[in-house]
């Protein structure tokens, strides 16, 4: 009978990475809303990408499945990004349960784990549409449980489970009408189709998939063999000393804690703990930072520090002047780690794009902006580094995209101070909660406050089509203007002018009297000003703010209190 060891479920993996990424503009246009975003087979390749390269690097032979897929689900969840992105994660993440402790793996392994992780994923989604990945992957994790209560071989359960899978996908339109009227399937459980299929391939024997333009590696094994082939593919060394230990355990300190430590020095963190001892490898700038902070949990032993650029410069005989430049651009790899502060109770890391709107959030208190927003969906690894950048006993974390809240969320666990994540959906909603913020009230008065401040703003945006599409009633043609209200199509139309003030009019209510326009990079002051013009005299009385933003994609954005 077939055996998943260590190896082959990394090679899995890695296969997987690399055939969603050459995917991923197949599965991106099954989006059925036409808006240019960052879609579901980028996230989807991009999250699972993260892993595929971590293992490519630190996965031997020699590792069991239980320890090879803990590494795929803490890069996974590092990487996560988008809800697409994050529910794969969670999936992983479930696998990772289920085979903890094991060297190989069989058919009930594989399903048991696949239905944790499908568990885990409904769990983490307050509302769960059916139709979605989360079907797909529910129906395909309960054909896998049945199957492999009569057969045990775990290439045979996992083929079924790419069968029922691909079944399920092609159920999507059926569950979902947008998908029936659009005339396609889910994105998400294509990805997950496109996923699960390229780990069977490897699972059979058929190797990994190798793409000229995707290709992450063929196998860790041939990293490990060769390195100056390693080091083509992933010249750019962020973090320099591969650093491993073993403490012996003298205290009852959680572990977690010096993971989320690591994880804000260095990356590729493994922790594996025991009641006796921590196994801890990390790649960092700061090995003595992480040797001081293991000390903190127990005595040290095995202790081992290499210089990964310099084994890379032997390898592949990179310059002095190559490695020089490489270390200017290592060194603005991300914001640097800032201990908690403890007579600073709170502090802000706000998601924007546009120079003008992330200029507007750090002159409301945002000491952090992750860059990001619709057309680029960050990490959980990019929210989390910006949490740790903020010198605060309590972090609050404006994602200012629906898309984003679920990345964000993931953070909470991994960060070493408390973190609140406001579910703004929208930059106005985000700039209304910061101005909502009161220093002199706790964290819970704030959370209270800031909640009811974004929860009543109205927002407005234009867009432009990025694909002809049928949607909600509208047929779309491509370049043609979309006007938003609240994150729902409301019309279309041709004329920005225009469409502006007959969005405004849709916005306001009674209550309000504060309207603000801010202007996308695409649009001039002189389009503003009129603009602004049009709107005023929809709305007669209002005091009209107009900012320059130069956000991406959306031409306006537009609020009203």
């Amino acid at each position: 009978m077939n055996i998943i060891t260590g190896s082959l479920f990394r090679d899995a993996v890695i296969s997987a990475a690399n055939e969603i990424s050459h995917c991923k503009k197949q599965v991106d246009e099954l989006n059925v809303f036409p808006v240019p975003d960052g879609d579901t087979g980028t996230n989807m390749s991009m999250t699972i990408s993260a892993a595929g390269k971590d293992l490519a690097r630190n996965a031997s032979d020699h590792l069991g499945v239980g320890e090879v897929s803990k590494m795929t689900a803490g890069a996974l969840l590092r990487g996560a990004r988008g809800n697409s992105g994050v529910i794969l994660s969670l999936l992983f993440r479930g696998l990772s349960k289920g085979l903890a402790g094991k060297e190989t793996a069989d058919g009930k392994d594989l399903a048991n784990a696949l239905d944790l992780g499908v568990k885990a994923a409904y769990k983490a989604v307050m509302k769960p549409t059916e139709g979605t990945i989360l079907t797909v992957a529910r129906e395909a994790a309960e054909k896998g449980l049945e199957f492999s209560a009569a057969e045990s071989d775990p290439v045979l359960v996992w083929q079924a489970i790419c069968e029922e899978a691909e079944a399920s996908l092609n159920r999507t339109p059926e569950l979902l009408p947008v998908l029936k009227k659009a005339g396609v399937v889910d994105a998400g459980g294509k990805g997950f189709c496109v996923i699960a299929q390229a780990m069977l391939q490897v699972f059979l024997g058929n190797g990994v998939a190798v793409y000229e333009d995707t290709q992450t590696a063929s196998s860790s094994g041939q990293a490990a063999q060769n390195i100056s082939a390693a080091g083509q593919a992933e010249v750019d060394i962020h973090f320099a000393y591969c650093t491993e230990f073993i403490v012996n355990r003298e205290n009852k300190k959680d572990p977690l804690a010096l993971r989320a430590y690591l994880e804000s020095i260095g990356d590729c963190v493994v922790v594996v703990d025991d009641e006796e001892i921590i196994k801890v490898h990390v790649h960092t700038n700061d090995p003595g930072n992480a040797i001081q902070e293991g000390l903190k949990f127990g005595s040290l032993m095995n202790m081992k520090i290499e210089n990964m650029r310099l084994q890379h410069q032997e390898a592949a005989g990179q310059s002095a002047a190559e490695l020089a430049a490489a270390e200017m651009q290592n060194a603005s790899a991300g914001p640097a780690y800032a201990a908690v502060d403890e007579n600073n109770p709170i502090g802000f890391v706000a998601v924007a794009a546009g120079s003008g709107v992330q200029s507007l959030f750090s002159d409301l208190g945002a000491s952090q902006i992750v860059s990001g927003g619709q057309t680029m969906n960050p990490s959980t690894d990019d929210i989390l580094q910006a949490i740790h950048a903020v010198p605060a006993k309590c972090v609050f974390v404006l994602p200012n995209n629906k898309n984003i809240i679920m990345a964000a969320e993931q953070a909470i666990r991994l960060a070493d101070r408390k973190v609140v994540v406001l579910h703004t959906k929208t930059i106005p909603q985000g700039i209304s909660a910061m101005l909502a913020f009161d220093p002199d009230q706790d964290v819970e008065a704030n959370q209270i406050a800031m909640n009811e401040a974004f929860e009543r703003v109205q927002s407005g945006s234009v867009t432009f089509a990025a694909r002809d599409a049928d949607f909600d009633g509208f047929t779309i043609k491509e370049g043609e203007l979309m006007a938003m209200l609240n994150g729902k199509l409301s019309f279309t139309d041709q004329n920005l002018v225009h469409a502006a003030a007959k969005l405004a009019k849709q916005m306001v209510k009674k209550e309000h009297s504060f309207f603000t326009l801010i202007l996308g990079e695409d649009v001039s002051d002189e389009t503003g000003a009129e603009i602004e013009s049009a709107i005023a005299e929809k709305l007669d009385g209002f005091e009209i703010t107009t900012i320059r933003g130069d956000q991406p994609v959306y031409y306006l954005l537009m609020s009203a209190e």
